[in-house]
């Protein structure tokens, strides 16, 4: 039986931000990893920083390829022979009023942060069946448990991971697959820097909320504790996180802070 370490971890989004600190906290540990994102120079990178680069093996991946995804896993599985953990990280967050926003902007939303994910997920899937084991991670936000504005899309999207993973979970149990749903609060990352506006261009500015936010190398500790637990929900963050429990109980209340925050 495999230890912990021995096993395989595939990355999305790995060139930066919380795929990035997740690579070096779990190679640190000794795990085997596939680290992915659409730039391969960046992932060359984040390899070379990693005390153990040995344990890394490179694979290019844009999630809006989805008719690519069942070649992706075979190059992936090649690498070591199994994977144990996927954890689908890789996305892109909005900025941008619901009147003024283009459709496409919202397609491209769900095309990255759902469908892709989605795609790769279940281009793998048939492979945990005859291990009889696997651990799909799913990086979704806080906004994927309630909304904010100038977030519409993104949190659909967020929203939508929730439903589908769950389902994955119930559907899958007796094949020995887990599900870990997390869910960060405000990280300072690029997220908001990247993030798409109306037109679909990126947003270029920080928000002053992710700036003071969370350091990726605190939050990737954290959520790999997480995994490790094999937990099927964690929401990381600071007092943002709270809102889980305001929707729940007070969805007015948290309707009225929200807006008077108006955080962009």
């Amino acid at each position: 039986m495999k230890t912990k370490v021995d096993r395989v971890v595939w990355i999305t989004g790995a060139s930066s931000g919380i795929g990035e600190a997740l690579t070096y906290e779990l190679n640190r540990k000794g795990y085997k990893l596939i680290i992915s994102s659409r730039k391969l120079k960046d992932l060359q990178q984040v390899k070379t920083r990693c005390p153990k680069s040995d344990l890394i093996s490179l694979l290019p991946l844009d999630l809006m390829d989805k008719d690519t995804m069942t070649e992706k896993v075979t190059v992936a599985m090649s690498f070591y022979g199994s994977i144990d953990l996927l954890i689908n990280n890789a996305g892109i967050s909005q900025r941008s009023l619901i009147m003024e926003t283009n459709l496409q902007v919202y397609e491209k939303l769900m095309d990255v942060n759902y469908m892709g994910s989605i795609a790769l997920s279940k281009a793998i899937l048939p492979y945990f069946v005859t291990q009889q084991k696997g651990h799909f991670v799913t990086v979704t936000s806080l906004m994927g448990k309630f909304g904010s504005p100038y977030r519409s899309g993104y949190c659909g999207a967020k929203h939508a991971l929730h439903g589908f993973f769950d389902v994955l979970r119930m559907e899958h149990e007796t094949d020995n697959i887990k599900v870990t749903m997390v869910c960060p609060g405000f990280v300072n990352t690029n997220v908001a820097i990247n993030a798409l506006t109306a037109d679909g261009s990126p947003q270029v500015d920080n928000d002053v909320a992710t700036k003071n936010g969370l350091s990726p190398q605190v939050f990737a500790k954290k959520m790999v504790k997480a995994i490790e637990k094999e937990k099927f929900e964690v929401y990381i963050g600071r007092k943002e996180v709270v809102g889980i429990y305001l929707k729940r109980f007070f969805p007015k209340l948290l309707h009225r802070i929200v807006l008077r925050s108006n955080v962009r």
